[in-house]
């Protein structure tokens, strides 16, 4: 199949008949609404105050505003798919000897595996590559934690999200599989926005688990840039992102730089808003390729803090106060001997 008959396929493709009549959205679109309504019946019954009226209305419009954007995102990511696995079956054949893997449960296994870890990264570097973050930052923009949130999604994340996934039609991955084993993944994830789902043992361990995910959308110090696995929490594991719930630390919800807005359309562009801002007032050419591509939270100046150098800040000054406390009481001949050793440490 060339290049022009993969195109003319797509041609007269309708995504919003696709994307809404397919059996996904046509099964679990209605299944979402409904375990919101549910779980806001529930919270408002037992007057937990979980569900606040204007902040869950703006989760539910920034969901609808990503059901109108992403047919036209699905689109691109399938037919990008399809292209590079069409174009690349020749170096299959030649150099790897074969053409796919095919659709068989050991296929549909490894998509969903690779799936995943693909996810991961898409999602760790969506934490600490700003512009990317830009586009994030809508799902973590609430201050609440529950079913509404989890249908809070930006808009535009969708567009840069199958950069992640390129290799899989390269090495032989079905264009059908990848996508299919993509909206696997994020019907799981929505269900991990809740607080009825207990600890679960060794479980927690291997799976993203609600418990896992609550601490993903805190804004404490300690659980910034933590878990970011979709299906499986055993990439954070791999990786060094993974951080256990502190029982002593309840999980803070929301973002540390807010909208402070329920509008969609600032929620959905207020840090791209401010990237402009940083980039403008820049210095130097360094300072405006960082405000763009660096992490969150870093300066020209020194003004603010990405979230690795806030955590290794505390623990500097934890490290600074266990010093003093062993200092003090010291003789001030051994204090002085002490002093001398130790500052390479606390330097």
């Amino acid at each position: 199949m060339n290049l022009e008959t993969i195109l003319e396929q797509f041609t007269t493709w309708n995504p919003y008949d696709a994307v809404y009549t397919g059996p996904v959205m046509r099964i679990f679109g209605p299944i979402f609404l409904l375990t919101i309504a549910v779980d806001f019946a529930v919270h408002w019954k037992n007057q937990t105050d979980l569900y606040k009226p204007k902040d869950a209305v703006s989760s539910l419009l920034m969901g609808f505003g990503a059901g109108i954007v992403g047919p036209l995102a699905k689109m691109y990511s399938l037919v990008l798919f399809t292209i590079i696995f069409e174009l690349t079956k020749s170096f299959r054949l030649e150099l790897l000897g074969y053409e796919s893997f095919g659709i068989g449960a050991l296929a549909w296994f490894m998509a969903i595996l690779w799936d995943d870890f693909n996810f991961y990264w898409h999602h760790r570097f969506s934490h600490t590559v700003r512009v990317l973050w830009a586009a994030h930052i809508v799902h973590h923009s609430s201050r609440d934690y529950h079913f509404a949130t989890g249908f809070r999604n930006g808009w535009f994340t969708l567009f840069y999200k199958p950069i992640f996934w390129i290799w899989m039609p390269i090495v032989g991955f079905e264009p059908i599989t990848i996508f299919t084993a993509m909206a696997i993944n994020s019907v799981y994830q929505f269900f991990l926005h809740n607080h009825y789902v207990p600890r679960l043992g060794f479980l927690d361990y291997i799976f993203n688990t609600p418990i896992r995910h609550q601490v993903h959308h805190a804004c404490n110090l300690e659980y910034l840039d933590r878990n970011h696995g979709g299906m499986f929490i055993f990439w954070d594991k791999l990786f060094g992102t993974f951080q256990e719930n502190e029982p002593d630390k309840p999980p803070i919800y929301g973002v540390l730089k807010e909208p402070d807005s329920y509008n969609p359309l600032i929620i959905v562009s207020h840090e791209y808003r401010d990237i402009i801002r940083d980039v403008r007032k820049a210095k130097t050419w360094k300072g405006r390729f960082m405000y763009i591509f660096g992490e969150p939270g870093w300066s020209e100046d020194g003004s603010t803090m990405t979230a690795k150098q806030a955590q290794e800040a505390k623990a500097y000054g934890e490290l600074l106060k266990t010093r003093e406390d062993m200092l003090e009481g010291m003789p001030p001949e051994e204090r002085k001997k002490y002093e001398n050793t130790s500052k390479k440490v606390v330097a």
